[in-house]
């Protein structure tokens, strides 16, 4: 499922700032143990063939890409190869340049939607590994439900519905709203419950920091609510909050009370404390 990640992930944020799936093209980078070694070589056969699998199914090709490979080094004397690693890189071709969306905030009182199916998939995620956990359960990819979920976002951002988009990654939901909220310097005020989610997943941090895949953070103004949920009909989305004037990150739990009530510049230090060197 890492291969299938990288590619939703490289697709997502050509959709986020407003491209299409179109014309787009993928390109990928190998950086592997010794692939003369069977248990090397079988993660990197699995890799390629999820690299295929998943861009079919989206309809972009590999048009070029590279590999390193042969990453090992010596530790008591035993060969030790580095943890199997793929880096996809995805470039599209825009019609309206005037058209493409940043992921800031950008004005109080404006809607916030999240698009996609939250899952129980904290395996591996960053959440995890700050509580020292690896976790089971990793994100996976429904390429036909991923590709028509962007398909829907960027007619809507085409159409002049989309005020700002963000994909979700690293650190899930929580991060992705706080850097939306404090790139534009606004607040805002989001309900956990109207998160689409699988309904086993009753716990807010799971909600907040799951990495599933194939997820949108959308800012849209009020006048184009209609407009713009029309366009994104059929696909999994929810009406969580609002842009707020306020300079908080609040965030109301499953039970309907507050579980994150911080303030935006506390929440942006955290995040560039590790390069404030």
């Amino acid at each position: 499922w890492m291969a299938a990640s990288c590619i939703d992930e490289a697709l997502r944020q050509i959709i986020a700032v407003g491209g299409s799936l179109k014309e787009v093209a993928l390109l990928d980078n190998f950086c592997w143990g010794n692939p003369d070694k069977p248990d090397r070589l079988g993660g990197l056969v699995r890799a390629a063939r999820g690299c295929y699998d998943v861009a079919k199914g989206f309809g972009a090709p590999f048009i070029s890409g590279k590999d390193s490979l042969y990453n090992e080094y010596s530790l008591n004397g035993k060969s030790k190869a580095i943890p199997g690693t793929l880096l996809i890189s995805a470039i599209a071709v825009t019609d309206d340049a005037g058209k493409t969306v940043s992921m800031d905030a950008k004005e109080e009182g404006n809607l916030i939607y999240v698009l996609g199916d939250t899952y129980d998939e904290l395996g591996g995620s960053h959440y995890f590994d700050i509580l020292g956990y690896i976790g089971n359960s990793v994100p996976k990819v429904e390429v036909r439900k991923a590709k028509a979920l962007m398909e829907r976002l960027s007619l809507a951002t085409n159409r002049g519905l989309v005020r700002a988009a963000h994909d979700c990654s690293e650190g899930g939901l929580g991060v992705a709203l706080a850097e939306t909220a404090f790139a534009g310097g606004l607040g805002v005020e989001v309900f956990l419950s109207a998160v689409p989610r699988n309904k086993l997943n009753v716990r807010n941090d799971f909600i907040l920091f799951s990495e599933s895949n194939s997820r949108f953070v959308v800012e849209v103004e009020k006048k184009k609510q209609k407009q713009f949920e029309k366009a994104i009909q059929g696909v999994s989305a929810g009406l969580i909050g609002c842009v707020s004037k306020e300079k908080t990150f609040k965030v109301y739990g499953l039970d309907g009370k507050p579980c994150i009530e911080a303030g935006l510049y506390d929440l942006k230090e955290a995040w560039q404390k590790p390069l404030s060197w």
